[in-house]
Formats: C-alpha cells, sequence, structure tokens
C-alpha cells in the first residue's frame, strides 16, 4: 500500500489498513489533518500516578483521552477503534527493561490494563503543508525526527519520574518566529519549542547520537529547535523502572477521529 492512498484518508481507514497490515510503516503525513496519538498503558494500581504525571507535564502528555480499564476503545477520541490492534506496534517494558515488541496485544491485553492517549506533533503535519513550512520530515519519505533524552527532568508524580525527551527539527532561520507562533497554537500537539539554540544548554552534546529516530542534519541557515516528545513515556519507563508499562513504537501513532483545528487555540483560516 502507498502512503499516498492514506495521505488523505479518513482516520477510520487508516485504522483499519494498520489493524489488517496493509499497512506496516510509520504514521506520518497519514489521515492529514486528524490527531494523533501516543498510546500509553498501564495497570488499573499505576493509573492514577500516571494520569498525574500527564497533569504534571503538559507539554510532553497533553492529554487527549483516558479509556476505562479493561476497555482497549478510547470513549472520545475513536469509540469504534481498538487499541490492541489498530497502532502498527507495541513496545513492552518492564522493570526499566524493554522486554518484547509486538505488532498486536490481543495476547497481552488485560482487564486491568487503562489506556491513554497523548498528543503528538505529527498531528500537525497538514497544518505545515499548508503554511508552507518545509519541516524535513514533510519533503523526505526518510526524514523523521530525532528524539533526545535532556537535561531537563519531568514533574514527578508518584513512582513516575525522569528526563524530558525532545524531538529535534531543523528551521531555516526566518521561519523560526512564525512556527513558534504557529506550534504555540496547538498545545494539544506539545504547544511551542522547549528550547531553541544551542543543544548543549538542555544536555544534548551531539546530534549525531540520537536516542529514537534518525540523526537530522543542521545546514547552514538553519537553527535548531526542540519541542516536547511523547517518548518521555518510555524514557521515564526505563529511568524510574516501572513495573509494568506498554507503549507504542516510536513513529506508529494511534491515528484519533479528532480533528486537528477543533481542538486547537488556532483562529478559524
Amino acid at each position: 500500500m502507498e502512503r499516498s492512498e492514506l495521505e488523505f484518508a479518513t482516520s477510520e481507514a487508516v485504522r483499519l489498513a494498520i489493524r489488517e497490515k496493509r499497512w506496516r510503516g510509520v504514521t506520518k503525513r497519514l489521515a492529514l489533518g486528524y490527531h494523533q496519538a501516543n498510546v500509553t498503558i498501564v495497570p488499573k494500581d499505576l493509573a492514577f500516578d500516571f494520569m498525574r504525571f500527564c497533569f504534571n507535564n503538559p507539554k510532553p502528555l497533553p492529554l487527549l483521552d483516558i479509556c476505562e480499564p479493561g476497555n482497549p476503545s478510547p470513549p472520545r477520541a475513536a469509540p469504534n477503534a481498538d487499541l490492541r490492534t489498530d497502532v502498527g506496534g507495541y513496545v513492552i517494558l518492564r522493570n526499566g527493561e524493554v522486554v518484547e515488541t509486538v505488532s498486536s496485544l490481543e495476547n497481552h491485553w488485560r482487564d486491568d490494563h487503562v489506556a491513554f492517549l497523548t498528543g503528538c506533533n505529527l498531528s500537525l503535519d497538514r497544518i505545515m503543508l499548508e503554511s508552507r513550512i518545509p519541516l524535513p520530515h514533510l519533503i523526505s519519505d526518510k526524514a523523521f525526527p530525532a528524539q533526545f533524552r535532556s537535561s531537563i527532568s519531568c514533574v514527578p508524580a508518584g513512582p513516575f519520574h525522569g528526563p524530558l525527551v525532545v524531538s529535534l527539527r531543523p528551521v531555516a532561520e526566518e521561519l523560526v518566529v512564525p512556527l513558534v507562533e504557529l506550534t504555540s497554537r496547538f498545545p494539544l500537539s506539545h504547544g511551542g519549542p522547549v528550547h531553541i539554540g544551542d543543544p548543549r544548554k538542555i544536555g544534548v552534546d551531539d546530534l549525531q547520537q540520537v536516542h529514537w529516530g534518525r540523526p537530522n542534519e543542521i545546514l547552514p541557515g538553519q537553527i535548531p529547535m526542540f519541542w516536547a516528545c511523547g517518548i518521555t513515556v518510555q524514557a521515564v519507563a526505563l529511568a524510574a523502572k516501572i513495573p509494568e508499562i506498554i507503549v507504542h513504537a516510536p513513529g506508529n501513532m494511534f491515528v484519533t477521529d479528532l480533528l486537528v483545528r477543533e481542538l486547537s487555540t488556532a483562529p478559524a483560516v
């Protein structure tokens, strides 16, 4: 299946393609205009603390929806979906280690599992295209934002603590201010950047040593800009040695039925 077939497809069509294994790639530029979401699944006894962790850290973890215990269908974001099958890949972590990566949770889902959906900046792909802001991942199929553990600490809640993960985008100098203004109007997709300029000031000493994603080249005339990233959950799970947590595989987001422009602070265009 070609990406072009799903770029302007409905969110439901994209989820069905993923569920039926007709689409196996990352979800960038799919179902343009719909919110894509990070997925985090924890046992019920950790759910309240994780919810507090999201509220404490709205930049990396802007809440879109929370499922009832044992129910894999997000009541607000996509009530006809199934989080056990509608994501391209899942990472299972226990006690601070990745123990398994799977393509389905049908054999792993339990009645005490609680799923959270949090915002993702891939949701803004259509906004970026319409605004003619040429971010690398929108130009090249091979490009994807690079993610780094930063020296910025998240605000803890219960057992959840650890570093903020940041996502790098090289941006032409003349687009820095417009991009700050644009992304700040979409807080459910991480909002504005958390840092602009020298990566060393946030503990990123080598842009070639990425923790997730692929290295991005900073060309002459470009400025490194960093946004909070939902992969923060995985970094926290590793750092805090959370007993059990399941997340989506990087780049394999859950595509919701929520329209980006209907849930933003952006004025109508």
